[in-house]
């Protein structure tokens, strides 16, 4: 750089100048004592080595430049106000050597953090901010800004704070507003949704404050809210209560559901034998009808169907009562116990013209008792 180039240059000059003083000095003193070291020292050659070392120093002082992330405030006793009314942006600068000095600022963004953790924040230890809710709950609050200085506004911040910005203003006026932004909360809205709000709040807040001192806030970051160990303690079991109470509620509808489910099942069953029913009896009514019709047309078939279903094991057969005798049936168990392997036959023919024939079931002969 320019302007570091001059500066050093300027410091070999001086010490080239000294160091010639010196060995003048020293031969004059040899030469002649200390008359001839008093001509030597007001001599030309000294003058013109003064003349050098003066005039590259101040023009090492006349050359300033910013750098891109930085403004520079001029102040100058050629001003009525003892600074110049506007900031020197990035570039190479001249000013007035031994009349005019700059200060630089940053202003580029710079993040400020307030944490528990010892590590994080901007102090080593415990750096959180203690605020209580509108109900008198402790909190402990993490935090971080991000801010800049506006370039625009360089002059007023070094007038009102200068270098001690950070100490004097960031960070009293953030502890200060989170502390009464959360007193209008309560502990619950502030571990819930609302901690978005509160949030929110703070930003706009601090936005504001910040612009009236000529800083930019970027952002404000809630890092974590902590509660003291008796109010943690209770939140966690009343969220504890909370899920039991969401389990037993579910259990509670899965039941619903299936008590739903077999009653829904039994209606369709229900509806279902029901349905069997009416099919069935439908089905049975349209076979005694079926019947009743067959009937109409052969009057004799209900006296062949009974005729038909009569057992083949009985021993006397009625006949219609249009025939006056009763048919007896043969000594059939003489016959079983005579050793016949053929059961005896019987053919009855009624006055109707309808021929049946009987074959009598064969009773066992008893077992022979010792």
């Amino acid at each position: 750089m320019l302007d570091q180039l001059l500066y050093v240059i300027s410091l070999v000059a001086w010490v080239w100048f000294v160091l010639f003083v010196v060995m003048i000095i020293w031969r004059a003193y040899q030469v002649g004592g200390l008359n001839q070291v008093l001509k030597k020292i007001f001599s030309v050659r000294v003058f013109i080595a003064l003349l050098i070392a003066v005039g590259l120093s101040l023009l090492s002082s006349s050359l300033v430049f910013i750098e891109p992330p930085e403004v520079g405030v001029v102040i100058s006793l050629l001003q009525p106000d003892g600074y110049r009314q506007q900031p020197l942006r990035s570039g190479l600068h001249f000013i007035v050597p031994l009349a005019e000095r700059v200060i630089k600022y940053p202003i580029y963004w710079q993040t400020y953090t307030m944490s528990m953790e010892p590590t994080e924040g901007a102090k080593t230890g415990n750096d959180s901010i203690a605020a209580r809710t509108s109900d008198g709950q402790a909190v402990y609050i993490d935090c971080s800004v991000i801010y800049r200085i506006d370039a625009n506004e360089a002059i007023r911040v070094h007038i009102d704070l200068q270098n001690r910005y950070v100490e004097d203003f960031i960070r009293p006026v953030i502890r200060g507003l989170v502390r009464t932004e959360v007193s209008q909360f309560t502990a619950d809205e502030v571990n819930s949704s609302k901690r978005k709000d509160l949030e929110s709040s703070l930003d706009e807040i601090l936005r504001t404050t910040f612009s009236a001192k000529g800083f930019v806030l970027d952002r404000f970051l809630l890092r974590n809210i902590s509660f003291s160990q008796a109010y943690s303690s209770a939140i966690e079991q009343k969220q504890v209560a909370e899920q039991d109470q969401i389990q037993r509620e579910y259990q509670a509808e899965q039941m619903r559901k299936l008590s739903q489910g077999k009653a829904d099942a039994t209606v369709i069953e229900a509806k279902g034998e029901a349905q069997a029913t009416l099919l069935k009896a439908d089905a049975e009514s349209k076979a005694l009808k079926l019947i009743a019709d067959a009937l109409k047309l052969n009057k004799d078939l209900i006296t062949y169907r009974y005729v038909d279903k009569l057992s083949p094991g009985i021993r006397v057969m009625l006949v219609p009562n249009n025939n006056p005798y009763i048919l007896p049936l043969p000594d059939l168990s003489s016959a079983l116990g005579a050793g016949a392997n053929t059961a005896p036959t019987m053919t009855i023919t009624s006055t109707l013209g309808i021929t049946n024939t009987l074959t009598p079931t064969p009773t066992p002969s008893p077992s022979p008792t010792r």
